[in-house]
């Protein structure tokens, strides 16, 4: 089963009713429970504004490293959108009474230190982007009642997310290995391997290409309202300079890259290096490590196939906490992020691929997309590219008249390491969520943490195959290695059904697509049969 796709077609629809409930008790917890708006602090009053009087041991306001004994001289709400305003702190009541009632749990004031200066202030004057703004996370009081009911959920979801990142590196490392094991072990088809595997990591760049270039275009992001906090990992994110990715790519001690979460780029290039070594070894090593690593990764499969059935009871865990807490704003930025995806996908699909059809396999891209149809809406239908595999070769073979010695190696091969539509998915993801986070306190992407996305996106793409709601996991892995919380990939399942069918026809499409390149480049001449003409 490829990445992104479904261990079973009815496993998201199971996650949709779970979600929609978990939605519909949160919306109850909010509508029958009141709880004011809490940024754990008090104030008192100063020459200068208002002054921190107190904070809470973990609250809102301490997380964002306010202190004790600091002067405030205002709070922006809704910076960088056009509802932007002021409300200037010159006396305890200008917070209490001026600030608190105009805005709602998982919103984001920012707080503005005085700069010591007694002159009067102007609203129109103030440049809050030059302002040393302190950005806190609006949230619940722990002795509010809607607080305690939503402890419970809190810790459900907070079980699952640990359960998940259990998962990671495991999955990730006898995956990846396997994959490239695998991959290499096929030396009496070396030149049908390499052109195959050319296509199946350039559509994939290209895939991510696209998806990162609209993310970083319409930014769904930004100002999103999706009441998760911003904690990052200890140590916080090394990778603002290009140079650093490849530093840390290679592990001086792999032993400890392997025990910490935010080394995942030194995982993947391990496992990368000790596939390769497998291939290179001699007999009976090379059968006995390669046989070793698919085994422990279909050990790990069963294992993240049990800790994923209990995948809509997290997710329900998870919508009773943000939503009870939010309300309703988290699926508003989820809406422009699924569009964002749907976007990409279809530039891909109907821009991208039937280029690369036209002016590198030679063919007329809308008469292989008719040839394809039955295969397309198999997987669009079952969200299970391993499910459609049967499919899409008779397809390949029969409608696309693609020779069944080039069918039978590039697809089950595609379906292996070829997942363009779930590298898309994962990019964007991964994008949206940081931007987010940068929203609330976190730090913007810099350019080298964009490549970083990029290179493991594609890295984790190669041994990505046969892990149920792989896509998932990979996420995980991505956000690991930016240092950034994992809990937005799980809120991110509340909306993944209709874009996972998606995803999945233009894996499906890509892997046909890929079939019909290599066996032209072969000199097949059945892709360009006029019996392709089909309606």
């Amino acid at each position: 089963m490829k990445a992104g796709d479904t261990p079973a077609r009815g496993d998201h629809w199971t996650v949709l009713i779970w979600m929609v409930f978990g939605v519909g008790v949160g919306l109850v917890m909010q509508w029958k429970l009141e709880a004011p708006s809490y940024l754990g602090l008090d104030v008192s009053a100063s020459t200068s504004g208002v002054r921190v009087s107190g904070l809470a041991a973990k609250g809102p306001a301490s997380k964002a490293g306010l202190s004790v004994g600091e002067d405030l001289r205002g709070v922006v709400l809704n910076r960088g959108t056009e509802e932007e305003s002021y409300v200037w702190l010159r006396t305890p009541s200008d917070l209490r009474e001026g600030v608190l009632p105009r805005v709602a749990q998982g919103e984001v004031v920012w707080m503005l230190p005085s700069r010591g200066s007694d002159d009067p202030r102007v609203v129109e004057t103030f440049d809050a982007a030059t302002d040393k703004a302190v950005p806190v996370s609006v949230g619940l009081s722990k002795d509010s009642q809607r607080a305690k009911y939503i402890a419970p959920f809190a810790f459900v979801a907070a079980l699952f997310i640990s359960l998940l990142k259990m998962l990671i590196v495991p999955i990730v490392l006898s995956s990846i290995v396997a994959g490239v094991a695998g991959v290499g072990a096929m030396k009496d088809l070396s030149r049908l391997g390499g052109k195959t595997f050319f296509y199946y990591m350039a559509t994939s760049v290209l895939a991510i290409i696209v998806g990162q270039t609209l993310v970083n275009i319409i930014r769904p992001g930004d100002g999103a309202q999706l009441g998760l906090a911003y904690e990052p990992f200890a140590g916080g994110s090394d990778s603002s300079q290009f140079i650093e990715v490849f530093q840390r790519m290679v592990p001086s001690n792999v032993f400890n890259a392997l025990g910490d979460n935010s080394a995942m780029l030194a995982v993947i290039f391990f496992a990368l290096i000790l596939g390769v070594a497998i291939t290179r070894s001699a007999e009976p090593h090379n059968t006995r490590m390669r046989e070793w690593f698919v085994s422990l990764n279909e050990v790990m499969m069963k294992m993240a196939g049990g800790v994923l059935k209990l995948l809509p009871y997290g997710v329900f865990a998870l919508m009773v906490k943000v939503v009870a807490g939010t309300g309703f704003e988290p699926f508003k930025a989820l809406l422009l992020y699924m569009f964002t995806v749907a976007l990409a996908l279809f530039i891909h699909a109907f821009i991208t691929l039937p280029l690369v059809l036209k002016f590198i396999g030679g063919l007329h891209p809308i008469r292989w997309v008719k040839a394809m149809a039955p295969a397309l809406m198999t997987a669009f239908s079952t969200s299970s590219s391993s499910m459609t595999l049967p499919v899409t070769m008779e397809t390949v073979h029969a409608r696309g008249k693609v020779s069944k010695k080039v069918g039978s190696f590039t697809l089950p091969l595609g379906a292996t390491i070829n997942m363009d539509g779930t590298a898309l998915y994962e990019c964007i993801g991964v994008i949206f969520l940081a931007q987010y986070y940068a929203s609330v306190g976190g730090d913007p992407l810099t350019i080298a943490q964009q490549g970083l996305i990029v290179i493991m996106a594609l890295m984790a793409s190669v041994g990505a195959a046969g892990i149920p709601s792989a896509g998932l996991v990979m996420m995980l892995t991505i956000l690991s290695a930016l240092h950034l919380p994992l809990e937005g990939a799980a809120l991110l399942l509340a909306v993944d059904r209709p874009l996972d069918m998606m995803r999945t026809v233009v894996n499906v499409w890509s892997d046909s697509c890929g079939a019909a390149v290599v066996a032209r480049s072969e000199g097949e001449e059945g892709p360009l049969d006029p019996a392709l003409d089909v309606v």
